[in-house]
């Protein structure tokens, strides 16, 4: 199968989730594999392939934005080290159900299917231990089964890719930032609280609309359209 990549890694963006887990002490910041860009256990910097923190930026770049829940997921793309702490690792190969399209692009470059895979972060073993670490990307949900997200995607080099981190938005029970992210299950006051660290200029869309549902989104998109 031909399987997607997710898009996160570069600048700074200052999340709220992000400052929520460092208020928590949950942050380890130990930066690992081949780009640096990914985490042990936390969360690092993020940036965008396109932009992806407003209404307007999703219309824009995405072809569609949905509803999807993660159903199951398989280990993929083993690496083995000779050396060092981590003996390999893996990504995951994670597959979504479509459960609603919020919004299409008038002409798609790709039209979406009830299913899709996408590559997520996997796991790291430790040498010593043969402890499964969870791998993370920066500033960004690991997409785990069990599950729900709203993902703008767009349709690259014959691959759905998600525009960037502000595009997968946690949405367990059907409420914006509720669910998985850096590999952490948050609940949306756990968000709120993040948020009064947070940078002051974050206008992103998850920000604005933390703790309502899909209506709200919509609604968005569509006022973003008439704009």
């Amino acid at each position: 199968m031909t399987v997607p990549r997710l898009p996160f890694g570069g600048p700074a963006t200052g999340r709220p989730v992000l400052a929520c887990l460092a208020a928590a002490g949950i942050v380890a910041g130990v930066l690992v594999g081949r780009t640096g860009l990914g985490t042990v256990v936390g969360c690092g910097v993020a940036g965008d392939y396109y932009p992806s923190q407003t209404a307007h930026d999703w219309i824009t770049y995405a072809d569609h934005v949905l509803v999807a829940d993660a159903i199951r997921e398989q280990d993929i793309h083993r690496r083995d080290f000779r050396k060092g702490p981590i003996r390999y690792q893996t990504d995951r190969a994670v597959t979504f159900r479509v459960d609603d399209i919020l919004w299409s692009a008038r002409k798609p470059r790709h039209p979406m299917g009830r299913s899709f895979d996408m590559t997520a972060p996997g796991w790291q073993v430790s040498r010593e231990s043969g402890e499964r670490i969870k791998r993370t990307e920066a500033d960004a949900p690991r997409l785990e089964s069990g599950h729900t997200y709203v993902l703008a995607l767009r349709w690259t080099s014959d691959e759905w890719i998600v525009l960037g981190e502000g595009a997968a938005v946690p949405f367990d029970g059907h409420t914006i930032g509720q669910g998985e992210w850096c590999g952490r299950v948050l609940s949306k006051e756990n968000v709120a609280l993040g948020e009064r660290f947070s940078r002051s200029d974050d206008h992103s869309l998850e920000k604005r609309l933390l703790g309502r549902n899909e209506r709200a989104i919509t609604r968005e998109l569509d006022r973003a359209g008439r704009g």
